[in-house]
């Protein structure tokens, strides 16, 4: 690894405040496994991936710190698992492995895991190197904070993510807020500004209330 990362990482968790940084105690929701492939040859991709953009000879995801909420830009559940299942070039950055997101949370509130927690997914630019990546079923911001179930269950998810791997509220971030994270690292330089539309900050305002009110 690089000596700017570690570097980085160390100044971010310094000064973070403890009031209010974690939830209450949270109990573990109910979540369905729905593993996508990722076998010997999509590892072997991811690690070249994190080699390239982060300085890191590895795929696995160590100690995260910090939780991206997206939603999918589908209507389903299945049309979102099949995108993340294929191991092909992404349409955006035409790169390998192909895209992924750990979670999925469905419009009735089903929880889906994807992909292993100690594991990387390249679902948002700068940050797969300690990141969980939440996607959401829906079509916009709105679509995701009106949805009761599916923003009971999301809340429970990233409740017990935080608690689990002690990841601070601040550090929940929708993925247009990605460019913002005090964790952000990208070693491309024609990526260093890239990012999505999804769960914009006036969103996550509102959804980091909401996690704290628990």
């Amino acid at each position: 690894m690089r000596v700017l990362l570690p570097l980085l990482l160390a100044l971010a968790a310094a000064g973070a405040p403890t009031h209010g940084a974690h939830p209450a105690a949270a109990v573990n929701p109910p979540i369905v496994q729905k593993r996508i492939p990722f076998g010997a040859k999509r590892k072997a991709e991811m690690r070249r991936y994190a080699r390239r953009h982060y300085g890191i000879d590895s795929f696995s995801l160590t100690n995260p710190k910090v939780i991206v909420e997206h939603f999918t830009a589908t209507n389903s559940f299945a049309s979102a698992w099949n995108t993340f299942a294929r191991d092909v070039p992404d349409v955006e950055l035409h790169e390998l492995p192909g895209v992924c997101s750990h979670f999925i949370v469905d419009r009735d509130g089903t929880i889906y895991q994807l992909v292993s927690t100690r594991i990387m997914c390249r679902h948002t630019v700068g940050l797969n190197y300690t990141a969980i990546g939440i996607e959401h079923v829906g079509t916009s911001d709105a679509s995701v904070m009106g949805d009761r179930a599916q923003l009971r269950s999301s809340l429970a998810l990233t409740r017990w993510l935080q608690q689990h791997y002690g990841i601070l509220t601040r550090n929940v971030i929708g993925h247009a807020e990605s460019l913002s994270s005090p964790y952000h690292h990208e070693d491309v330089a024609r990526l260093r500004n890239q990012t999505h539309g999804d769960m914009q900050h006036a969103t996550m305002v509102k959804y980091r209330r909401k996690l704290r009110a628990g």
